[in-house]
C-alpha cells in the first residue's frame, strides 16, 4: 500500500504567501502543479489544471469571480488555507504547518508514509557493512544487555528513514549502555515489518513496544503508530488510550516531549531523513532539559525537510551521515565512561 502523492494547485494573491505555501507543500511531499495569483489565471487555465485539490489562500478577498468559478467544480475539492503564513523560522510556523497538513492528509492522503518499497528493499538486502569497534572503556563497563537503560535516545524519521536508521544501527557495536526508541512515520500496515527491516544485520534487538517494561540496554523499541507512548514514574513504558495528536502518527514532537520529561538530560534525539517539520515544535523544550539533538546531514537524506527544519531553528548540535552519527554516539558514550 502506498499513500497518494497529492497534486495541489495553489491560488494566493501575495508572492510571499505563494512562496511559503509552495515550500510547505513540497517539504511534506505534495506535488505543486500550479501556484498562481488568481488575477493572472483565466478560466481556460483553470479547466486545464489537473489537480487533486485546490488550495486557496487570499489576503484580499474571497469573492473574486475566479473563486466562484472554482467552487462550481464539484469534481475537485477546494481547501481555504490557514490565513497568513508565519515566517518559516517563526515559533508559530510548526503549528500553522501541522494544521494545514492535517487537512491535506484527510483530503488527499499522506506522502510521508509511502515507505513500503523501501522496506521491501531492506528485507532482501544482503550487504553487511563494517561495524564500529566497542571502545575498551565501554567493554569494561559492568552493564549488561537487557538491563533497564538509564540513557534513552530517540531515533526519529519519515520518508527515507528506514534505510538511514538501518545504516546507523548496522554501524553500532553491541554492548553500549543505552537503549533507543524509534519513531517512524509509516502506514500502519507496515508496522510489523519495520523491526526486521531495520534490525536484520545489526547487533541490536529491534522490538515492538512491551507495555510495563522499561527500555532496555541493547534494544530498539519501535514507537507504536496508533496509540501514544508515555512513561510511568519508574520509567516503564505505557500505552495511552488516546492516539497521537494530528497530523503525524506517531507524533515525533509529542514523543520528544514525553521522553525529555521522563529522562531529562539522560536522553537525546537523532532526526533522520523525512518530510515536514515534525520535531521542531518540541525541540526548544528538549534542549532546555539539557538533551542534545543531532540530525542526518542533508546531502545524504532521501528527503531533508525534517532535519533541515531543526538545523534552521538552531536546535541541532551535530550533523552527519548515519555512520558518522553512530561514530559520534560511541565516542560520546566512551568519554562518559572513561
Amino acid at each position: 500500500m502506498t499513500a497518494k502523492t497529492g497534486r495541489i494547485a495553489v491560488l494566493a494573491d501575495t508572492s510571499l504567501q505563494r512562496h511559503v505555501l509552495q515550500q510547505a507543500l513540497l517539504g511534506n511531499g505534495y506535488e505543486v502543479v500550479l501556484n498562481s495569483d488568481p488575477a493572472r489565471l483565466d478560466d481556460a487555465a483553470l479547466d486545464a489544471c489537473a489537480a487533486d485539490l485546490w488550495l486557496v489562500d487570499l489576503a484580499q478577498s474571497e469573492d473574486s469571480p475566479l473563486v466562484e468559478r472554482l467552487l462550481e467544480r464539484v469534481d475537485t475539492p477546494v481547501l481555504f488555507g490557514e490565513g497568513h503564513a508565519p515566517e518559516r523560522h517563526s515559533e508559530h510556523y510548526p503549528r500553522w504547518e501541522r494544521s494545514l497538513v492535517a487537512k491535506l492528509k484527510r483530503l488527499v492522503g499522506d506522502p510521508s508514509q509511502a515507505v513500503g518499497p523501501s522496506l521491501e528493499a531492506l528485507l532482501v538486502e544482503g550487504q553487511r557493512p563494517s561495524r564500529l569497534e566497542l571502545p575498551q572503556a565501554l567493554a569494561a563497563t559492568p552493564l549488561q544487555a537487557g538491563e533497564p537503560a538509564r540513557q534513552v535516545w530517540l531515533l526519529a524519521a519519515s520518508l527515507g528513514g528506514p534505510a538511514a536508521v538501518k545504516a546507523f544501527l548496522d554501524a553500532l557495536p553491541g554492548g553500549l549502555p543505552i537503549g533507543f526508541l524509534y519513531a517512524q512515520h509509516i502506514d500502519a500496515s507496515f508496522e510489523a515489518a519495520l523491526p526486521q527491516a531495520v534490525g536484520r544485520h545489526s547487533q541490536w534487538h529491534v522490538n515492538l513496544v512491551r507495555p510495563g517494561d522499561p527500555v532496555r540496554c541493547g534494544e530498539v523499541v519501535v514507537v507504536p503508530i496508533q496509540r501514544e507512548l508515555t512513561f510511568a514514574a519508574d520509567g516503564s513504558m505505557r500505552l495511552a488510550e488516546r492516539g497521537w495528536p494530528e497530523p503525524y502518527s506517531p507524533s515525533i514532537d509529542q514523543m520528544m516531549l514525553n521522553l525529555a520529561q521522563q529522562f531529562g538530560a539522560q536522553c537525546g534525539v537523532i532526526v533522520f531523513s523525512g518530510m515536514g517539520s515534525d520535531g521542531s515544535a518540541a525541540a526548544a523544550y528538549v534542549r532546555r532539559q539539557g538533551a542534545p539533538i543531532w540530525t542526518q546531514s542533508a546531502d545524504n537524506c532521501a528527503c531533508p525537510s525534517m532535519p533541515d527544519s531543526l538545523r534552521e531553528g538552531g536546535y541541532s548540535v551535530f550533523s552527519g551521515d548515519p555512520r558518522a552519527l553512530a561514530e559520534a554516539l560511541v565516542r560520546q558514550l566512551a568519554e562518559q565512561y572513561t
